[in-house]
């Protein structure tokens, strides 16, 4: 299993709406072979930054299977709009502590 992180930087004064557009765009990921959890985490150091961690089994269920689907079009089209800049991810493999 491997870990996706982005940090998403949320444009002033619309974290309330980004909280509901993530709740809408949650299913549709969810819905994606190799998907296991998500979460986002709002920063409590800066205002509207939020850490977003998925779950998948393989950097491939990510890239070539959500991101190349009609569902990560949705997904983008809700949630995009809300950014600063669009967030790098960063893809981690599983733990060393056991």
């Amino acid at each position: 299993m491997i870990v996706e992180h982005a940090l998403l930087q949320v444009k002033p004064d619309q974290s309330d709406q980004f909280s509901q557009a993530m709740q809408q765009a949650k299913p549709l990921i969810a819905a994606q072979p190799g998907f296991h959890s998500i979460e986002v985490r709002p920063s409590t150091d800066i205002p509207g930054q939020y850490l977003l961690l998925v779950r998948w089994d393989s950097v491939v269920s990510h890239r070539d299977g959500f991101r190349k689907s009609p569902e990560y079009e949705q997904w983008r089209a809700l949630l995009h709009g809300f950014y600063d800049f669009i967030p790098a991810v960063t893809y981690y493999g599983p733990s060393i502590l056991l």
